[in-house]
């Protein structure tokens, strides 16, 4: 009896133009034969396809080789390019494994676009699908962030499958090794730099120890996710509209248009909890902004407890203020004055002890010295802090010491993984001092000692330390 590997056939369909992105590894050559061996049956139209990477030399050169001998011995229309990864991760400063999946994932858009192909399906397994939802859990995800591995990605161009998503592992090396099949080995999978990795060789298996189940139930928990996910998503198109208002009311009634959206919060209050969350994320992303939770709460706290006239600057430029009946998101005007190309930087001195405004990043700056025991002391009793501080907008080459890591790292690097965009990453705010950057708008900096860095808005109160 010819062996048969589980997968999803539900997401194809008879005349289906499908390349199979071929790497040469396990998962990926068990789809093709599984594919290939029910191309009739399945009526699909079956092609390869393998992107080398420009990564690991002669090894990299030996898996396209295969992947090409293996489509030509099923007798399979093959496609190949290269790209050099490295050099794209280089230039756009993202890790290499970034890089190579978004030049990976552009490729197969190209396949599709080009008419060749309808859709290309990818290899991903459930083993996949638990490693994705535990280092998204680890970043620190929101809910949709843990629905892991789609099962169909839509682009313009075609469509993406993972048909193999309740596949597992060994499931695959068996069905292989029932065919006789070989397959490559990717050497950098043994590198634990690399985060999958470590989650793969080091931190599932100890979680196992724990719990058998584990892979399945985050399967389990990316399946949930996703059709939550779904639901938020149609829920929210039926409830926004009732509460999101345009641009800022007028005396008389109306409004008039400009930069910005606002909620009512008179009926935003009467909802619960998790959908004030869901509106106050949703109207942050049409401005264009993606909130963590910390801002979110903050959003929250402000638009049900805060103050008419209160005030809260954000990551990426957002600007809320708080009126009697309504909570305004908008995008700082020196956010968008960056994305009309104007130029706004600006520096200024701060003495230590000492306080600037500095209208420029919409801020107050304070520094104040401190004792051993952290309480703030009188120059009297110790000598003050050499030196005097710049504010200024960061620059290339900048470096910056996060709070409980262990090493500097590239203001640039940490600015997008904060998500900052363009527009407002253009101008945004450091402290420098001695050479070294001790502050950073939005960022937990290694503390200074001697000193204390407090911050706010020009018209609030002066109230967040560093």
């Amino acid at each position: 009896m010819r062996p048969k590997l589980p997968i999803d056939v539900s997401l194809l369909r008879p005349g289906m133009r499908l390349a199979v992105g071929l790497s040469g590894g396990a998962d990926s050559v068990a789809l093709l034969r599984a594919l290939a061996a029910r191309c009739r049956e399945l009526g699909l139209v079956l092609h390869a396809a393998h992107l080398h990477h420009g990564l690991r030399g002669e090894e990299a050169d030996g898996d396209l080789a295969f992947a090409r001998a293996l489509a030509d011995q099923l007798g399979l229309t093959f496609h190949e390019a290269k790209v050099d990864a490295g050099a794209t991760a280089k230039e756009n400063n993202e890790t290499i494994e970034e890089a190579a999946r978004r030049l990976r994932y552009n490729w197969f858009r190209q396949l599709m676009a080009s008419g060749k192909v309808e859709a290309v399906a990818t290899a991903h397994t459930r083993d996949d699908q638990a490693e994705t939802v535990l280092a998204k859990f680890l970043r620190g995800a929101w809910t949709e962030g843990l629905s892991g591995i789609h099962p169909v990605i839509e682009y313009p161009e075609g469509r993406i499958l993972r048909p193999m998503l309740s596949t597992t592992r060994a499931e695959v090396e068996a069905y292989l090794n029932t065919l006789g099949q070989g397959w490559r080995e990717d050497s950098s999978n043994r590198h634990l730099t690399i985060t999958r990795n470590r989650i793969r060789h080091e931190l599932l298996p100890l979680l196992e120890s724990w719990n058998p189940q584990l892979r399945e139930h985050l399967a389990q928990m990316a399946t949930l996710a996703r059709d939550e996910e779904a639901w938020w998503t149609t829920e929210l198109a039926r409830l926004a509209p009732q509460l999101l208002l345009t641009g800022r009311p007028v005396r008389g009634g109306g409004r008039a248009s400009g930069n910005g959206l606002a909620l009512d919060i008179i009926r935003m209050a009467a909802l619960t909890p998790a959908l004030q969350r869901r509106l106050l994320r949703f109207v942050a992303d049409k401005l264009g902004v993606a909130i963590d939770f910390p801002s979110t709460e903050a959003l929250r706290i402000l638009a049900l407890t805060g103050r008419a006239g209160q005030k809260l600057e954000l990551t990426q430029g957002l600007h809320a203020e708080r009126s009697a009946r309504e909570l305004r998101l908008a995008i700082l005007p020196t956010a968008l004055a960056c994305k009309a190309g104007m130029e706004l930087a600006a520096e200024y001195t701060v003495a230590i002890p000492g306080e600037v405004a500095a209208p420029a990043y919409g801020l107050r700056l304070r520094i104040e010295r401190m004792g051993a025991s952290t309480n703030i002391v009188s120059s009297e009793e110790r000598p003050p802090t050499a030196g005097i501080a710049t504010l200024r907008n960061w620059k290339p080459g900048d470096r910056v010491r996060q709070r409980y890591s262990s090493a500097p790292r590239k203001v640039k690097e940490v600015l997008e993984r904060l998500k900052v965009t363009g527009s407002s990453r253009a101008l945004w705010p450091v402290l420098e001092l001695d050479g070294r950057i001790v502050w950073m708008q939005g960022v937990e900096v290694e503390p200074e000692p001697g000193i204390r860095i407090l911050t706010s808005s020009l018209d609030a109160s002066l109230g967040s330390a560093s």
